[in-house]
C-alpha cells in the first residue's frame, strides 16, 4: 500500500547510494556548430531551415553553442554533483552522409567530452540516435528504407571502436515512435512526411537497427557496458464504454510494436490486423525477429504525461489532445477513429497535464511484465515559463513549478521502487534551455537557464534544489 501523500509532494524519502542521478541533453539541440569540423546536414537541419516548420522559423545552426563551450559545461555538470550524463552523438558528425570512414573531428569531439565526464567522475550514458539522421540518407527513403538500418550497425561499430572502452551505458536509439510516427506519419517532426505506411516501415526499421547495432557494438566494445534503448511508452487511460478498444489500439502502436519485438521476439498480431489496411508489413523479413531481439541490460524510460482515450463516434468534433503538434497527419496509423480527451490540469508550458502517477504506474507495469529487466528514468523534466529577476547577488530563476515537478516525480519513483521496481538512476530533462524541435526556442526544459544572446548559464533553482537532492540522497525538505 502506498504512503505518503496524496499529491506526491513528499520529502525525505532516500534513494539507494548506487542510484545514478543525472541529466540528459540532445546533440542537435544543445551542440550548434552545425557546419563546422566536417559535420554533414541532418534532416533536422533541413526541416528548421524549412519555412513554417518550427515556431519562429528558429534553427539549431547554434543551438546553446555547446559544441565550443564543451569545458565549461562539463565544471557546470560537476557543480551540480552530476554523478551521471546522458548525451547524444550526432550522427552526420561521425558520418556526414551517414556512410563511409569517420569524420575524424566529430570522433575527438566526442572523445572530448567522454574523456571530460570520466576526469570529473561523471559516468557517459551515450545515447547513438536521437534523431538527426544524416540528410543523405532520407534522400535514399530514411528509416522507412531497410538500408538505414544497416547503416546504422556500421555507424555503432565506428562509434564503439574509439569509445568503446570508455562508455558506462550505449543507448542505440532515443524514442523511436517519435521518429517513426511524427516524423513520417503526422508530420511534427523532421523529415515531416504524412505517409502512415512509411512510419509502420520507419517502426521496424528503427527496431532493427536497435538490434544491428547493440550486436556490432558488442563486437568491438572493450569494457563492460550497459546496452540499452530509450522508449516514451504511453500511459494510457480509459474513459466510457469504448475506452478499454482505444486503449487497446493506442497501447499497440504506442507500446507493444517497440516491446514485442525487442523482449519478446515478435510484433503483436492486433497492431499488424489494425494496420492490415495501410501496410502488408512486407518490410519484415525472415531472421528480423532474432535480430532486434537482442538482449539488453537496461530499458530506458522517458516519462512527461498521461493521455486518455475513446472510439470517437464519427459524429462529434473529433477531439486530438495527445500532446503533439497537429501538420496535418496523424501519428496513429490505423487508429484515426480514437480520440484523446482533454486531460484535468495543471500543465505545462507544453500544455501537457502533469500526473506523477503515470510515471509510478508505468515503472510498476514493466516491472510486472518484465521482472528480470533493469529500469533507468532516461528523460523526465518539464517546460515552463521561467522569469528572470534581478536580485542583489545577481539574477536568478525561481522556477518553483519545475521544482514542484521534479519532487513529485522523482517522490513517483521512489514510491515504484518501494513497490520492488528495479530503478537504476534518473536523467533529468534537460540540463539546459535548448531548442525544443518544432517549438525552436519558445520552451524552456532546462534546470539550468541558457540566454540565447550571450550563451550564458544561470542554473535555475530546480537545478539548486537538484544539487541538494544528489549532496543528500534524499528529496529535500
Amino acid at each position: 500500500m502506498t504512503t505518503g501523500n496524496a499529491d506526491y509532494r513528499d520529502a525525505g524519502l532516500a534513494f539507494p547510494d548506487d542510484f545514478l542521478f543525472g541529466s540528459a541533453t540532445a546533440s542537435y539541440q544543445i551542440e550548434g556548430a552545425a557546419n563546422e569540423d566536417g559535420r554533414g546536414p541532418s534532416i533536422w537541419d533541413t526541416f528548421s531551415h524549412t519555412p513554417g516548420k518550427v515556431w519562429n522559423d528558429d534553427n539549431g545552426d547554434t543551438a546553446c553553442d555547446h559544441y565550443h563551450r564543451l569545458e565549461s559545461d562539463l565544471d557546470l555538470m560537476v557543480s551540480l554533483g552530476l554523478e551521471a550524463y546522458r548525451f547524444s552523438i550526432a550522427w552526420p558528425r561521425i558520418q556526414p552522409t551517414g556512410r563511409g570512414p569517420a569524420n575524424e573531428p566529430g570522433l575527438a569531439f566526442y572523445e572530448r567530452l567522454v574523456d571530460g565526464l570520466i576526469a570529473r567522475g561523471i559516468r557517459p550514458i551515450a545515447t547513438l540516435y536521437h534523431w538527426d539522421l544524416p540528410q543523405a540518407l532520407e534522400d535514399e527513403g530514411g528509416w522507412a528504407n531497410r538500408a538505414t538500418a544497416e547503416a546504422f550497425a556500421d555507424y555503432a561499430r565506428i562509434v564503439g571502436e574509439r569509445l568503446g572502452d570508455r562508455v558506462a551505458v550505449w543507448t542505440t536509439l532515443n524514442e523511436p515512435w517519435c521518429s517513426a510516427y511524427l516524423g513520417y506519419g503526422s508530420g511534427a517532426h523532421a523529415p515531416g512526411l504524412t505517409d502512415g505506411a512509411a512510419a509502420l516501415a520507419a517502426v521496424h526499421h528503427l527496431n532493427l537497427a536497435h538490434g544491428l547495432a547493440v550486436a556490432a557494438l558488442r563486437e568491438v566494445v572493450t569494457n563492460d557496458p550497459g546496452y540499452s534503448i530509450t522508449l516514451n511508452l504511453h500511459v494510457i487511460r480509459q474513459s466510457g464504454p469504448t475506452g478499454a478498444e482505444a486503449a487497446r489500439r493506442i497501447d499497440g502502436l504506442a507500446n507493444r510494436v517497440f516491446l514485442g519485438p525487442l523482449l519478446e521476439g515478435e510484433y503483436p498480431a492486433d497492431v499488424i490486423a489494425d494496420t492490415a489496411g495501410i501496410t502488408d508489413w512486407s518490410f519484415v523479413k525472415p531472421g528480423d525477429a532474432d535480430l532486434i531481439a537482442q538482449p539488453i541490460d537496461l530499458l530506458g524510460v522517458n516519462y512527461y504525461s498521461t493521455v486518455t482515450v475513446e472510439m470517437w463516434d464519427g459524429v462529434s468534433p473529433r477531439v486530438r489532445a495527445d500532446g503533439h503538434k497537429d501538420m496535418g497527419g496523424t501519428p496513429w496509423p490505423g487508429s484515426e477513429h480514437v480520440e484523446f480527451l482533454l486531460q484535468p490540469g495543471p500543465y505545462t508550458a507544453m500544455g501537457w497535464n502533469i500526473d506523477p502517477s503515470g510515471l509510478e504506474d508505468l515503472l510498476v507495469a514493466l516491472h510486472e511484465a518484465y521482472p528480470s529487466l533493469p529500469l533507468m528514468v532516461t528523460e523526465n523534466g518539464a517546460a515552463f515559463d521561467d522569469v528572470v529577476t534581478e536580485e542583489a547577488d545577481g539574477p536568478a530563476v525561481h522556477d518553483l513549478d519545475r521544482l514542484d515537478y521534479l519532487r513529485r516525480h522523482f517522490t513517483a519513483a521512489h514510491r515504484a521502487m518501494a513497490r520492488g521496481v528495479d530503478l537504476r538512476g534518473y536523467q533529468v530533462w534537460s540540463l539546459l534551455d535548448n531548442f525544443e524541435w518544432g517549438y525552436g526556442y519558445s520552451k524552456r526544459f532546462g534546470i539550468v537557464r541558457v540566454d540565447y544572446d550571450t550563451f550564458e548559464r544561470l542554473p535555475k533553482d530546480s537545478a539548486k534544489w537538484y544539487a541538494e537532492l544528489i549532496h543528500t540522497r534524499a528529496i529535500p525538505r
